[in-house]
């Protein structure tokens, strides 16, 4: 009889320590995915970029976390990864993260805009038509399924190559998106008084969400495209 309820205790602590340990992580892993989302809404609501915003990010792009440490990305996939990643290695309450300028993203008229200071960014982001208060696209809820959060995807992707003119009528062809960031900035770099933005030269090729690729012909249709995400 003894020897039963002995059994029949410990299966009763082993069964115990399962469930909290279970439990635990349950809650350790919905507190970093609640991080991760929250943190690319931050994000993109900084700069008024996603599904809700007025711009497309221009990747690679180099993020800060709350202990100083940076990672450089170069696709909304791997900025994910590395948020989480980082919270997993790091619970507790902490800020989010920020960007490190100079940031460029691409408005809906197709120009290439560098932001290097909070001041530029502020006035970048009092320009935007967009919102991020739940109004995304419609049943979506603010935010592609099984992603969360309000506009942290984008609704569609530039394809490369792509040509750029500069304000001086000079152009150039770009493979990618670091070329793209790298020619805006040697441009400006070496062409310091000159006004005006970078722009792409259309007809474009995006994907759409779904997959498909479209053509997009002029300014007027990148902003339509644009438009349409915000619902």
């Amino acid at each position: 009889m003894m020897r039963q309820k002995f059994l029949m205790l410990l299966m009763f602590t082993v069964f115990s320590i399962v469930i909290t340990s279970c439990t635990k992580e349950d809650e350790f892993s919905t507190s970093v995915e609640n991080f991760t989302t929250a943190s690319l809404e931050r994000l993109n609501e900084s700069c008024k970029s996603g599904e809700a915003g007025c711009y497309e990010l221009v990747f690679p792009v180099t993020i800060q976390f709350s202990d100083s440490t940076t990672v450089t990305v170069n696709s909304t996939d791997e900025l994910r990864s590395a948020i989480t990643t980082w919270k997993e290695n790091n619970d507790g309450e902490r800020p989010k993260p920020q960007f490190v300028f100079p940031i460029s993203v691409i408005n809906e008229a197709g120009e290439v805009i560098t932001v290097s200071t909070t001041e530029e960014l502020k006035a970048l982001v009092r320009l935007c038509r967009g919102t991020f208060g739940g109004h995304g696209r419609p049943g979506k809820g603010g935010g592609r399924p099984g992603k969360g959060g309000h506009g942290t995807e984008p609704c569609f992707t530039i394809n490369f190559p792509l040509t750029i003119s500069f304000p001086d009528g000079t152009t150039a062809t770009v493979a990618g998106k670091s070329e793209l960031k790298t020619a805006v900035r040697t441009w400006k770099e070496a062409n310091p008084e000159v006004t005006g933005r970078p722009e792409i030269v259309f007809p474009i090729s995006v994907t759409l969400e779904d997959g498909t690729n479209t053509i997009v012909s002029s300014k007027e249709e990148l902003r339509t495209l644009k438009e349409s995400c915000r619902g």
